[in-house]
């Protein structure tokens, strides 16, 4: 038997020096070269452990064989039959702790690059599409409705799963693109927007009509859906309500959530002020409050918007963070200072009243807490002031409460997140189903995917029963 391969192929990026001062995306992608190199790396295992691992259950060995073959239009076809956003995925995956940590190599050293072979199949496909001949076969229509409300990752899965079932189905989006959190949340220089506007595209493509500009609970509210002819309703909202630190002075002019701070930078294109006209103020020191992915992506948009200092504030240490370890890597190779074990505690302003100084305290770790992660404990004495002119926090959302208020019989959490079965996603509301960060609070795009898939199939099942 040949010796394997037990080194991964780097994905080739932009220069630290360089990517620091503009927008564009990081990681560049893997070559034709390259990608059949890893390709071959698979061992095709007769147990396919990395499918179990896969939120949507795509069926990862077959796609790898085709990249090794040559052939890519079986490789875009084998992705596409599970997954409708695998240019999406293949970038923002946390692959690392699903799909590849369940690799059979991972037993012995690298595992296979999945996501990043995933995402050269979708970019092929991107920009080779005219010659693809064999687009989806339309599915005879069931004459069934369903309304999807959101478009982020768990809608437009939801929406596409439909579709392809023979259901008409109309996609309402509150904003003035599609797309959710991958629009509004996520930069530039990690997710093309031109990437998730294809991806959009190809969900429309598919037979959902796509509603923008249409906030579910003000022009119709979730009952007035159904009695207009729906036979179903899929909500994926998502989480976009802030949570704060509710310390003293969080409400001084320089201070942000992480929400606005993206929303405007990334999809009111901010970072191109003047050429658009939504500027994004950023002083010379800034301190992003928060250790997830999201503190990441604000903290790396900070230093490309024009700030000297940005610090990342985390009451833990480095090893419970819940980035990726690969958004970590690049924050720190482009020079992102982390402060762990620190926790603000309160905010002063300048004599404009202008956030100047945020007051601190050093932490410690106790025992673990709900989350599997040692708990922070102040240490007595420990503290001190960071002088910074701009604060972002990044401390995670809850969903926006609309839905839920204007809903009768959808059952919420405390926590405002509707209750939803966690195999089919339905609700405690007849007609009604949900995924996604609406249900979970704040997850991944692939989390909300795998509960769009998951409906989807329980709605279709829902759905064949009228017939």
């Amino acid at each position: 038997m040949p010796k394997l391969n037990l080194n991964r192929v780097p994905m080739p990026r932009q220069d630290p020096k360089v990517r620091i001062k503009n927008f564009n995306e990081v990681a560049l992608g893997y070559t034709p070269e390259q990608a059949k190199e890893e390709a071959s790396r698979c061992i095709q295992c007769p147990k396919h452990p990395c499918i179990e691992g896969c939120p949507v259950d795509i069926d990862i060995p077959d796609f790898i064989k085709a990249i090794t073959e040559g052939d890519m239009p079986e490789a875009v076809k084998i992705l596409k039959s599970k997954n409708s956003l695998p240019g999406i995925c293949g970038r923002v995956c946390p692959q690392e702790t699903q799909c590849e940590a369940a690799c059979t190599l991972a037993k012995k050293e690298a595992p296979l690059a999945i996501g990043r072979l995933e995402r050269y199949v979708a970019d092929w496909e991107r920009a080779n599409k005219p010659a693809i001949a064999s687009p989806v076969e339309p599915t005879k229509p069931t004459g069934r409705r369903v309304a999807v409300i959101g478009s982020g990752p768990a809608g437009l899965t939801a929406s596409a799963d439909l579709a392809k079932m023979g259901h008409k189905v109309t996609i309402f989006e509150a904003l003035h693109v599609a797309g959710g959190v991958l629009m509004y949340g996520i930069p530039e220089f990690r997710l093309p927007k031109e990437i998730v506007q294809t991806e959009v595209d190809y969900v429309v493509s598919l037979g959902a009509d796509l509603k923008l500009d249409s906030v579910i609970g003000k022009i119709d509210t979730v009952d007035e859906l159904l009695s207009n002819g729906y036979d179903a309703v899929f909500l994926g909202t998502g989480a976009g309500a802030p949570i704060f630190l509710n310390a003293p002075g969080e409400n001084l002019p320089g201070i942000y959530s992480a929400n606005e701070f993206l929303t405007r930078t990334v999809l009111m294109k901010g970072y191109l002020f003047p050429e658009y006209d939504t500027p994004m103020p950023i002083g010379k020191k800034v301190a992003v409050i928060g250790g997830g992915n999201v503190a990441m992506d604000s903290a790396r948009c900070a230093l490309r918007l024009g700030a000297q200092e940005v610090y990342i504030v985390y009451r833990r240490s480095e090893a419970e963070m819940p980035a990726r370890r690969e958004e970590v890597e690049n924050a720190m190779e482009e020079g992102i200072i982390f402060k762990f074990l620190t926790n603000p505690t309160g905010f002063l302003g300048g004599g404009r009243g202008w956030v100047m100084a945020m007051e601190c305290i050093k932490m410690e770790l106790g025992e673990p807490d709900e989350s599997g992660r040692r708990r922070p404990i102040p240490k007595p004495g420990s503290e001190f002031l960071m002088n910074v002119d701009t604060v972002v926090v990044a401390l995670g959302n809850n969903p926006n409460p609309l839905i839920a208020q204007t809903t009768k019989g959808l059952e919420t959490s405390r926590h405002g997140t509707i209750v939803a079965d966690e195999v089919t996603g339905k609700t405690t509301k007849e007609k009604v189903w949900a995924g996604g960060d609406i249900v979970t609070g704040a997850a991944t795009v692939i989390s909300a995917m795998g509960a769009g898939k998951r409906a989807a199939a329980s709605i279709d099942t829902y759905l064949k029963e009228l017939s």
